[in-house]
């Protein structure tokens, strides 16, 4: 990877760590995710805009149908994810999902994409990987009531991450829909698939934005930012490389699981560090 590339990611990866802390933190719901997309589609439509009249972007067949697919993709992601902090920890929903979207990703990229990352590459993305289930495996944590449905719901979210990271790969590397055009489509759609539901919910929708006004707008500009910086990447950089190297912000979730929503267990969290750190070196070297 390029220098470029990992700090593309590694920005992207502190930020993505931190609206999903706001998120859990502010309880989430469907009112929540709903009042933060529609409003990063308000907030993000001058920039997508900008990018189609300056690079004269045609909306191809080809580039709607990707367009769809990943707001269809996302919308999934984004409940799934929900339920999982509603039923879980930060600390065990979070690297759960996170560490299986990019192991289902690398083998996706090998085996439909063509990619064929260098073996201290593939070491390095193993760390990675693997840290994130050791953080996330924690022997009190698993016991908990409750648990099981919160690890169900991170790896039914780790599965959504997979899949609209090889949808949104081929859109900014093959179709070439800019990175900020893709995420505000998405983002767009996933604002009108949800509507229906956020219609049947208003009062939740507006107890969001009364009592969670700030956490809205915070996470409406992280969200797309975090992912837009990651969409940067891909651009250059093969799938198989960004999509384990952006999981150091597992390392930065569950420091702030176990200093601000004292969640524990912090020498799990240092090993587990220490292995990730080594694998997105081996990711740059590799």
């Amino acid at each position: 990877m390029s220098g470029l590339a990992i700090a593309l990611v590694l920005g992207a990866a502190l930020i993505h760590a931190s609206w999903n802390y706001l998120l859990k933190k502010s309880g989430g719901g469907i009112g929540f995710v709903w009042a933060f997309a529609a409003l990063s589609s308000l907030l993000y439509a001058p920039l997508a805009a900008g990018v189609v009249i300056v690079q004269h972007f045609e909306f191809t067949t080809e580039a709607l149908a990707l367009l769809f697919a990943s707001a269809v993709l996302h919308t999934a992601y984004y409940l799934l994810l929900d339920r999982g902090y509603r039923h879980g920890d930060l600390s065990v929903v979070y690297p759960l999902a996170r560490a299986t979207g990019p192991f289902l990703t690398v083998l996706v990229a090998i085996a439909m994409l063509g990619e064929r990352p260098g073996i201290v590459a593939l070491c390095g993305a193993a760390l990675v990987v693997g840290g994130a289930f050791f953080l996330a495996a924690s022997p009190a944590k698993l016991r908990e009531a409750g648990a099981s449905r919160g690890i169900a719901f991170a790896l039914l979210t780790g599965c959504m991450i997979a899949s609209y990271t090889v949808v949104d790969k081929q859109a900014v590397s093959a179709v070439l829909i800019p990175p900020i055009l893709q995420d505000w489509g998405a983002n767009l759609g996933r604002v009108i698939v949800m509507a229906p539901l956020a219609l049947s919910r208003r009062a939740e929708v507006k107890a969001a934005w009364a009592r969670q006004r700030k956490a809205v707008i915070l996470v409406a500009l992280l969200c797309p930012l975090s992912y837009i910086l990651v969409l940067t990447a891909m651009v250059f950089t093969p799938v198989s490389y960004v999509a384990p190297a952006r999981e150091i912000s597992i390392l930065v979730a569950a420091l702030m699981g176990a200093h601000w929503l004292q969640e524990g267990d912090v020498p799990r969290r240092v090993a587990a560090a220490a292995a990730m750190a080594l694998g997105v070196v081996a990711l740059a070297i590799g």
